[in-house]
């Protein structure tokens, strides 16, 4: 399934810098993608300093990308913009990323809500979300609340965790 939007939302600050919001197609990740999706990863700036060896020597492989629902977000060019993955038992978050330069732009807020749709057709209530401590606020502001922590798992992950809850509802009680 590949939805078409266009990217909107609280950004207002870059855009009155002269940034505008792109078009944007969110479609299915394909094994051929891996090496984009591994790249999106390994160029964040959200891991740099202290956070660098939590993604240090990560990839995401083709056979992750069959295993999982794994969607992108690309521009009008075929440029990634973002992507996450979505895992179904236990329901969860893995993974999301979205570009340096399309941060800001509305790309993570349409993300989050074309999971909350998968995972709504998928029959699922809720679903976990471990996040990278900065992007907290992200999670919270698209309407995550935070049920506890994770503790730190060195020598990768030196520090403790937020977890939190994006609920999604049941497929039938959900708002078209």
């Amino acid at each position: 399934m590949i939805t078409r939007i266009t990217a909107a939302g609280p950004a207002a600050a870059r855009r009155r810098a002269g940034r505008s919001a792109p078009a944007v197609t969110v479609r299915r990740a394909t094994a051929r993608d891996a090496r984009r999706l591994t790249r999106l990863i390994q160029a964040s700036r959200a891991y740099e300093g202290p956070y660098a060896p939590m993604i240090a020597g990560y990839r995401v492989g083709p056979d992750y990308i069959e295993t999982h629902r794994v969607f992108l977000a690309a521009g009008p060019d075929d440029r990634l913009l973002g992507f996450y993955a979505l895992l179904l038992d236990p329901p969860e978050l893995d993974l999301m990323f979205v570009a340096d330069a399309a941060q800001g732009l509305g790309v993570g807020r349409r993300l989050v809500e074309h999971m909350k749709g998968e995972a709504r057709d998928a029959g699922v209530a809720a679903v976990r979300v471990v996040s990278h401590p900065p992007a907290e606020g992200f999670y919270r502001r698209v309407g995550a609340e935070r049920v506890g922590a994770v503790a730190a798992n060195p020598p990768a992950v030196m520090w403790d965790r937020p977890e939190l809850v994006i609920r999604v509802g049941p497929a039938e009680t959900a708002a078209p």
